[in-house]
């Protein structure tokens, strides 16, 4: 598997399906700013209500025309079908427990303060992604935005200095531990 966090920023994307599983996803994909579409003969409450453009009839072909991005939350035959029209318009698709008809697999996902952290297991096991998930937010530091905030000021500097690359992780982890020392 192929690491990549993806830039949805007004871009198209579908989501075939209707019920609470697809409903799930609209958070994070209305937060990253993506314009969604969801395709659905019938729709949840929560699909309803959110700010998405919502088309009430099966799936078609076409729907994918324009997409950047897919997520297929609807039974096989139906997801099946969304691989088919994604392979073909070179889309990746992302289908809700069922890996077979996905050529991309979200995993566990940390946000906090800037920071994303993704733990993937190829679709082999979401619950495993989850409890890995949960330990490593538990695990990250509280303070974490003064650390961003302190490699963004790090990088300006090395940038304005011409710092080497091999110089930088050094002096990054001394600014840090000077932050977990002021603490104490």
């Amino acid at each position: 598997m192929f690491p990549a966090f993806l830039d949805l920023r007004s871009r198209r994307v579908v989501v075939v399906g209707g019920g609470p599983v697809a409903a799930s996803k609209l958070d994070a994909l209305l937060e990253a700013g993506a314009d969604v579409t969801v395709v659905s003969p019938e729709v949840v409450p929560e699909i309803a209500r959110r700010k998405v453009l919502v088309v009430r009839r099966p799936f078609d072909p076409v729907d994918l025309d324009g997409a950047w991005w897919v997520v297929a939350a609807a039974p096989k035959e139906v997801n099946r079908q969304v691989l088919a029209a994604a392979e073909a318009r070179r889309v990746f698709v992302n289908a809700v427990d069922d890996p077979v008809h996905a050529t991309a697999y979200l995993g566990g996902v940390v946000r906090r303060n800037g920071v994303i952290v993704a733990i993937s297991t190829d679709g082999r096991a979401p619950a495993l992604s989850g409890l890995l998930r949960e330990a490593l937010d538990a695990w990250l530091p509280a303070d974490l935005d003064e650390w961003l905030s302190a490699a963004d000021e790090a990088r300006r500097r090395w940038k304005a200095e011409r710092v080497p690359m091999e110089e930088r992780r050094p002096q990054l982890l001394e600014t840090l531990i000077e932050l977990y020392e002021k603490r104490k």
